[in-house]
């Protein structure tokens, strides 16, 4: 089966010489739960950069579901990250003056789905993230647990395979960075894909896999259960 994610002699480079990805090999499949790891500089978010198509990479070949993103235009790319690859940030990026329910509703803009829908659906991924009773509060009326439900509530309501998650848990405290972490397994349970980009190391620790990247190399890839792959 064709991997969801593949990477192949992935690298990426930026003015004055700096590489922020060397060469790297990677295939994520349907349904993985994983942690990306490593120190400030080490590549993290140029990779995920990369895997959302927010980024294309200075040479090697990425493919989202079977798609080369080198091959697609820009029409094709947003398409792709419309209907495939959901985004959750440390800062939530939440509208601060527009309700829960329409801040996630919001999330689907650009999929052509009628009003009424969208607000239907957006229902259901608040539902899913355990915030049906805060459809109407507006996010300053909310605690930093609860915004970061609304804004993976957002991620995945266009029921994208990808959900690519950086720092999830970076401004929260522990009760409810553990309670974000329980959603994003929860939510690879109904077979979404999730990556969590951190440099937690405890929370990488708990995933059932974890991408360890140094110096812009993948330097471990470690599967639980089994030996550890160098990169």
């Amino acid at each position: 089966m064709t991997a969801l994610v593949q990477c192949r002699g992935v690298g990426r480079d930026y003015p004055g010489g700096v590489s922020a990805l060397r060469d790297v090999d990677l295939d994520i499949a349907r349904g993985e739960l994983l942690a990306v790891i490593g120190p400030s500089g080490s590549g993290k978010s140029t990779l995920l950069q990369l895997m959302g198509t927010l980024d294309v990479p200075s040479r090697g070949r990425i493919a989202i579901d079977g798609h080369e993103v080198a091959a697609l235009s820009d029409r094709e790319l947003s398409a792709l990250r419309a209907q495939q690859i959901g985004f959750v940030f440390q800062q939530f990026h939440l509208a601060s003056g527009v309700s829960v329910v329409d801040n996630v509703a919001d999330g689907l803009l650009y999929a052509g789905c009628p009003h009424r829908e969208r607000r239907a659906r957006a229902v259901q991924a608040l539902a899913q993230v355990g915030l049906s009773h805060r459809l109407t509060h507006v996010p300053a009326a909310l605690s930093g647990g609860e915004r970061q439900r609304v804004a993976i509530a957002r991620a995945v309501v266009g029921r994208p395979a990808l959900l690519l998650a950086d720092e999830p848990t970076g401004n929260l405290d522990t009760a409810n960075g553990a309670a974000v972490v329980d959603i994003l397994r929860g939510l690879r349970d109904l077979g979404r894909t999730v990556v969590i980009i951190t440099h937690n190391r405890d929370l990488a620790a708990t995933m059932p896999r974890r991408i360890h990247l140094l110096d812009g190399r993948v330097v471990e890839d470690v599967r639980v259960g089994a030996a550890a792959v160098a990169g």
